[in-house]
């Protein structure tokens, strides 16, 4: 079955008051047009994961600047200037953390665990009000799994089937996002036959994938 359809019917799937993923780095692996439909379609009170976000004018950052976002769960925000304005105004939460443990808490939602067991944060103000776990005399905290109600990603190239490949490091956090959210909605660079990608090149399986439109 085709999963290919258009940028409005697939956004018809992110509502007010979800909780999105969002792939990229900086910017880079981000699906752009599914984001400017976002923003022309003007859902609001979104909670967004992603690794940062990018800049004012590209990526998630204008979802930011368009006040569509109540919370954003990320990395760093160093890059946009109007997430830390919002973020010291009361505007907009920001919950930041580590980009390993990020990736990892992202990987563990879409693998169906509960949480992994880092030592990354202990001792500082990650680990405030989070439970440590001692294993063999040795602490971590525990970070409990992440999962959204829709991920948008990016892809070079998708057959009809939903089966992706991506280009280099754009890569970044797509494949795991693919796994962890209840709907998928890819924008792909090129759209293909089922058939036309090697079966050994594949990345991201098909099944984990609901609707692709055309980047």
């Amino acid at each position: 079955m085709s999963k290919i359809t258009t940028i409005e019917q697939a956004l018809e799937k992110v509502q007010d008051n979800m909780t999105i993923m969002i792939g990229g780095f900086l910017g880079v692996g981000t699906p752009e047009c599914l984001i400017d439909a976002l923003v022309i379609k003007g859902t609001k009170n979104l909670i967004a994961i992603a690794n940062d976000t990018a800049m004012t004018d590209k990526g998630i950052g204008k979802l930011v600047v368009n006040h569509q976002l109540k919370k954003a769960v990320v990395s760093h925000i160093g890059t946009n200037p109007e997430t830390g304005r919002q973020m010291n105004g009361g505007e907009l939460e920001v919950e930041l953390i580590p980009q390993g443990t990020l990736a990892e808490q992202i990987r563990a939602g879409g693998a169906g665990l509960g949480g992994i067991l880092t030592p990354t944060g202990l001792g500082t103000i990650v680990a405030e009000g989070k439970e440590i776990i001692k294993v063999d005399g040795r602490e971590f905290l525990l970070e409990k799994s992440l999962k959204a109600d829709v991920a948008l990603i990016k892809a070079h190239t998708a057959d009809r089937a939903g089966n992706l490949l991506f280009n280099r490091s754009t890569r970044n956090f797509n494949p795991l996002m693919a796994m962890a959210a209840k709907v998928v909605i890819v924008e792909a660079e090129n759209i293909v036959e089922i058939g036309q990608i090697d079966p050994d090149q594949v990345i991201t399986p098909g099944i984990f994938i609901d609707w692709i439109i055309q980047g």
